[in-house]
């Protein structure tokens, strides 16, 4: 009884704080963060930092996404660093990425920045800890530089149709119904909600599996796609930078995939480019 009360009194502390704030997805980070805590479960690039260091809050934590190629995965540190912000990402192994309220209750911090070790936030303590430390930081000051997410229509060989690459699965459009989506998103569900796998009936879909870490979650969009009859795979993070969907597309190593996406002649360990320029060449 006494873990379950401990648990309650744990969500409570996380649903009540007024410091924090709390998004699943950095992309639905508004003004009214300014000067708070703010806590995404968004993976801790280049554009995550940018959206959440714009709001000048006090600290910024994010999901450090298996580190990934280049360090991607984690960009933020320097970002935060650079805007006088205390940054921290937790381990993808710890808690689902895309889930903030999971990252909060059951995340472990992996890395810190200069800012944050300066608050006492160090790797391997609990996440409620360490937004509480960050919580006594002043607000951030200084400006930050505008980073794009980038959407292009690529055409990987002559005769074949070309295909839509978007750094953010938030990029897609209407208009992509029907067509082949390369992201830099990972493949994790926001908030669980399978319903947001994609928002768009795309042909196939690729995203970075960010570790695949806790519960699987770095490939968790994979089955409602299937389900919805949409081909999806992950590349692994090791293999492209996660937010880059050029990278994606250019290095990607396929390393999950559902089974509509393996009925099209995908494999685990292929590379992205390679399998789509053999299925959309066989494609009529």
């Amino acid at each position: 009884m006494s873990n379950v009360a401990s648990d309650d009194a744990a969500r409570e502390e996380i649903e009540t704080a007024p410091w924090l704030c709390r998004v699943d997805s950095i992309n639905y980070l508004t003004e009214a963060a300014r000067g708070l805590v703010v806590l995404s479960g968004s993976h801790g690039g280049l554009y995550s930092a940018f959206k959440g260091l714009s709001v000048q809050p006090r600290g910024l934590v994010l999901n450090d996404a298996g580190r990934g190629l280049n360090d991607a995965g984690i960009a933020a540190l320097a970002e935060g660093d650079r805007s006088g912000v205390g940054v921290a990402t937790v381990s993808h192994s710890s808690a689902r990425i895309g889930d903030a309220s999971d990252m909060a209750r059951r995340g472990i911090i992996s890395h810190a920045n200069r800012i944050a070790r300066r608050a006492g936030v160090v790797p391997d303590m609990v996440s409620m800890e360490a937004l509480k430390r960050l919580a006594q930081l002043g607000q951030g000051q200084m400006p930050v530089d505008v980073v794009n997410e980038h959407r292009s229509e690529v055409v990987l060989a002559s005769g074949l149709e070309s295909v839509v690459c978007i750094d953010s699965a938030s990029l897609i459009e209407a208009r992509d119904q029907g067509r082949v989506v390369i992201t830099g998103s990972h493949g994790g569900l926001i908030g669980g909600d399978r319903s947001k796998a994609i928002n768009v009936a795309a042909r196939f879909v690729a995203f970075n599996d960010a570790g695949n870490g806790c519960d699987d979650a770095g490939t968790g969009r994979l089955d409602p796609l299937g389900s919805r009859g949409i081909a999806a795979v992950t590349v692994d993070h090791e293999s492209a930078e996660i937010g880059n969907a050029a990278s994606t597309l250019t290095a990607g190593i396929i390393s999950r995939a559902n089974t509509a996406a393996l009925d099209l002649g995908s494999a685990i360990g292929m590379p992205l480019r390679i399998f789509l320029e053999r299925w959309l060449g066989a494609s009529p």
